[in-house]
């Protein structure tokens, strides 16, 4: 089976650090929680889209109530543009599981691990090649 053909996922599958790591059943799971969590941010994006839209001109006559509005708007204008962000990174996510290349630090070619993708399915590293790589931001952002 190639990496881009991957099996049905039963319900009640999750993946367990006792199994052959980034096996096909493993990195069907992974996919479809990336699936799920880029069709949510779609969904959420669409609607913030729907209810700017929707308000149209910032129409308040009251000065605090169109500041509170702007306000509002421009974080959640800010929110959806982390979120594309993250739809970036679920798609390169997606390429990896294609690619194969998905669950292994893109530093060390070390497998990330299980728990680690489980809580963050973007991931590019292991957690111990994260903290050096944040050692090393926070000691260069010092000079």
């Amino acid at each position: 089976m190639s990496s881009n053909t991957l099996p049905l996922l039963p319900a009640d599958y999750r993946p367990s650090e006792d199994e052959e790591y980034m096996n096909p059943l493993m990195r069907a799971f992974f996919r479809h929680k990336l699936l799920q969590w880029r069709a949510e941010l779609l969904r959420e994006s669409s609607e913030t889209l729907n209810s700017l839209h929707e308000d149209g001109g910032l129409q308040e006559p009251d000065i605090a109530d169109r500041a509170t509005l702007e306000t509002d708007r421009a974080l959640e204008l800010r929110t959806r543009d982390r979120e594309r962000k993250l739809i970036s990174k679920i798609d390169s996510a997606l390429q990896r599981i294609h690619d194969g290349e998905y669950g292994y630090c893109e530093e060390t070619g070390e497998p990330i691990g299980v728990r680690r993708l489980e809580a963050r399915p973007i991931a590019t590293m292991s957690l111990e090649a994260q903290e050096r790589h944040e050692r090393m931001e926070r000691t260069h952002r010092d000079d």
